[in-house]
Parts: C-alpha cells; structure tokens; sequence
C-alpha cells in the first residue's frame, strides 16, 4: 500500500515509554527501543497512547515523545501521536502542538469519562481534525472509554477529508466489516488477539502492544496477507498466541510489556506510574508461565528472559503530575 493512500505505515508499535526507577522518563531507553521495534519491522510508531501512559504524561513529555520519535525514526517510520484528551480544546492544542513537532498523524481517542452523546463524540472528533493538517485515526476503545462509536457515527466522521483510518479496540468485526464495506476508511486492529482476524476481512494494519516485544512475527504477517498467503500469515499468528496471552492477559498491558522487556534487559527498569502498579507475585507467575509456552518467534530470545519482581513493584510518582491543564 503506498504512502499516498496510508500515511500511517502497517505494523504500527503502541509504544510503552520507558521510565527511570523513579518514574522519570528515560530518553535514552526511548530512543533506543524505538530504533529496536523499527529495525525489527515496525513502520509505525504510535507514542503517547494507552501503553504510552498517556495519562500520566505531562503535555511537554508528550511533545518530546514526538520530537525524539521523530529524530530515530529518520524517516525509516511514521510517528503518529495518541491518547489525545477528553477536553475538546485541550485535544485541539496537543494536535497542534505535535503537528509544530513533526507528527505524521494524530489518533484520537473517544472522550471518556464525560460519556458524550454521540453527537458530542462527533463534534469533538471533527473539531480536532480540523485543528491540523495531519491525518487522523479514530481510537475505539469502549472498554476504557466507557461508550463506543457507533456505526452511524464512523459513517458520518468518515466524510471528514483528515478522518482517514479507525483503530479497534472492540472487537465487532461485523461493524468493522459494514464500515470497510461502505466508506474509504483504513482500520487498523487495536487488540492484538484478534489481529488476524481484523486483516482477514480487510484491516489495513495493526497498532498492537505485544509489537513492543516482537514486531519481526507481525512484519511477517502483514507481508504474508498482503501476498495472499494465509498460511504463513496463520502460522505468525500462532506463535505469537502465547506471547499475546501473556501480555493481554493478567495485568494491564504497559505493566506486561515493561515486565518483560526488562527481563529481556531491552530496558533498563519495568517502572510504571500510578495508579499503575507493576504485577504482584501471583500476577508475575502467571505471566512467566505464559511466557515459557512461548517457542520460535523471531527476533525475540526468551532463553536471556531474567524477570524482576521487585524491580517491578509498585508504581511512581514523577516530580512533576499530570497534564499541564
């Protein structure tokens, strides 16, 4: 697929963002684990999304994330900013402050916590689109957002000129299916169990989180569904299976994923902010139990996997809270 029609890339890493022990941002595991997941297959990186923290973010730290995403990338992969905000006019300034750093696109999440109507959704959806150039993916995450999108409403948003893909995180691939079939809009899968089956019925790509462990196995399938091979496409999705369990699995993803990279020494502490908080022991087990069913995938080497536990314990408070609103 060419860049004119995709600007977004196809294996798209929902990156996590590495901190310090104490919950700072550590640029230089940001940088190097951005140029891991490219050199491994990635063509897409989204930063300041769910994995990303986007919650616990400051506004300057998600700008930087642009920038030094940017910077590794050099061109080799798109740098598509998410999380967006739940107050229209604050999402309309973070667009625009990620367009000035040199953002290739924008996800946006459906506000939460306010529970709009869907009139309210799209309105907010329109109004951020029309802040920027950039091009747009809608973020369908109901499960944390508390109300979907509904079809009429991704029908409606789809006749916005900068509104060009959806990521779902729901799961209705009968929806998807129905969208696909009557606009120009790209989807992308945003829940890695069901990868698969979103390109089966015309998925564009992934925005995955088990891609932060193992883009190699997702560039596979990918190249595989767009040669027409269901097989190889089948059997990257196999081997991924116990990967993907134990990552989407016991504890929030971004716990997950930093549990393991640590243990894969990719970065140098599993540190999460709270209300996050690393797994507990039971937690921990569980997902190291999943991990050693976990054979043959490419680019990953869990013979070297050392988890942490106590590394991973509890949960940070940065020297500065929140978002600068």
């Amino acid at each position: 697929m060419s860049t004119s029609t995709n600007p977004f890339g196809q294996v798209l890493v929902a990156l996590v963002t590495p901190f310090t022990a104490d919950g700072e941002v550590d640029w230089k595991d940001v940088e190097k684990h951005i140029d891991d997941v490219i050199t491994a297959g990635a063509d897409g990186i989204v930063v300041t999304g769910t994995t990303g923290e986007t919650s616990t973010l400051t506004d300057p730290e998600k700008i930087r994330l642009v920038e030094v995403g940017k910077d590794v990338a050099g061109g080799r992969a798109k740098i598509i900013t998410g999380g967006g905000s739940n107050e229209t006019a604050h999402a309309m300034q973070l667009a625009r402050q990620s367009e000035k750093a040199g953002a290739d696109g924008n996800m946006i999440v459906t506000p939460y916590y306010n529970k709009p109507t869907q009139a309210g959704v799209l309105t907010h959806f329109r109004m951020i689109a029309d802040a920027t150039d950039l091009p747009v993916i809608l973020y369908d995450i109901p499960g944390r957002t508390g109300i979907p999108i509904n079809y009429e409403t991704i029908l409606r948003a789809a006749k916005h000129p900068n509104i060009l893909a959806v990521k779902d995180a729901k799961g209705d691939l009968a929806q998807a299916s129905r969208v696909l079939n009557q606009t120009d809009l790209m989807y992308f899968s945003g829940d890695d169990p069901y990868v698969l089956a979103h390109l089966a019925i015309g998925a564009t790509g992934l925005i995955g989180v088990t891609a932060n462990i193992a883009p190699t196995p997702y560039r596979q399938m990918i190249d595989a569904v767009n040669a027409g091979d269901l097989k190889t496409a089948t059997d990257a999705h196999q081997r991924l299976e116990p990967l993907v369990r134990a990552l989407m699995t016991h504890v929030p993803g971004t716990v997950a994923v930093k549990y393991v990279l640590h243990g894969l020494g990719r970065i140098t502490s599993p540190r999460v902010r709270l209300p996050l908080v690393g797994p507990e022991e039971w937690e921990a087990a569980q997902i190291e139990d999943e991990i050693d069913l976990v054979t043959d995938i490419p680019g990953v080497d869990f013979s070297n996997f050392r988890p942490d536990r106590n590394a991973a314990a509890g949960g940070a408070l940065p020297k500065v809270a929140g978002t600068t609103r």
